[in-house]
C-alpha cells in the first residue's frame, strides 16, 4: 500500500463517516468509514516505516588507488651544429 492509496482510504472513510447521512438496511455506513480511515492510517504508517529508511540510505564507496603511473616521455637526442661558436661578447 502506498502513500497515495492510504490518503485515498482516509478521504473516502472521512466522507462516509462525516459527510453522508443516509441509512442502508443491515449496513452502518459510519462504521465502514471509520474502518477505512483506520486502514488508511495504518497503511500510511507502515509505508513510512518500511519504505522511508530505504530511500534515505546513502552508500559511499571509497577505493584506495596505488601510485598513479606517470606518463613516460621519449626524448630523442638532437644535435645542433652552430657555424659560429658562442662567445661571451654582446654585440
Amino acid at each position: 500500500m502506498g502513500i497515495g492509496f492510504s490518503i485515498l482510504l482516509l478521504a473516502v472513510g472521512a466522507v462516509l463517516t462525516f459527510a453522508l447521512d443516509f441509512q442502508v438496511v443491515g449496513v452502518d455506513i459510519q462504521v465502514i468509514g471509520w474502518i477505512l480511515m483506520a486502514a488508511g492510517v495504518l497503511g500510511l504508517i507502515l509505508t513510512l516505516v518500511v519504505f522511508m529508511p530505504r530511500r534515505r540510505q546513502v552508500v559511499t564507496e571509497t577505493h584506495t588507488v596505488g601510485a598513479v603511473p606517470q606518463a613516460q616521455t621519449t626524448r630523442t637526442m638532437s644535435s645542433t651544429v652552430d657555424d659560429q661558436p658562442t662567445t661571451g661578447e654582446i654585440r
